[in-house]
């Protein structure tokens, strides 16, 4: 009885969660930072502190994402070199693909919120990031 009981509760678990949407991806455009690594062997590696973000931009199923650089007065700095990607609804998920002279790889979108996301690639690596907020000295 117990057992059923614990395979009853999982099964509800994995039914609530909130499934992506398309029209959630818009979510993503705006600064994100990086928050923690969970490595394949079940290791993490939380990040309390950055020196760069990511600027990441969606249109449709088109984006890109920018390394930017912060600064204490809220502006950012940032290089020319952006990493285009596709994205590819599979099924009930959504996948970026990226595609540049040097390389390939694709990273499956987990989870989705207005301040968070996840992905995962296929090492098993997952990245979880949280919305940047700017450090303003002049406040």
């Amino acid at each position: 009885m117990r057992t059923i009981l614990y395979v009853f509760a999982f099964i509800c678990l994995l039914s609530c969660q909130r499934s992506i949407s398309e029209s959630d991806l818009t979510k993503l455009n705006g600064y994100w930072e990086i928050s923690e690594v969970e490595f394949a062997d079940g290791t993490t590696k939380e990040y309390t502190a950055n020196t760069t973000i990511d600027f990441i931009e969606i249109a449709g199923f088109k984006g890109f994402r920018k390394k930017v650089q912060p600064t204490l007065e809220g502006t950012y700095y940032a290089n020319d070199d952006t990493e285009s990607f596709l994205i590819l609804q599979k099924e009930d998920s959504f996948e970026f693909h990226y595609k540049n002279n040097l390389s390939e790889w694709n990273e499956m979108l987990t989870a989705l919120t207005d301040n968070t996301f996840s992905v995962v690639n296929k090492e098993g690596i997952t990245y979880h990031y949280k919305r940047y907020e700017p450090i303003n000295i002049n406040e």
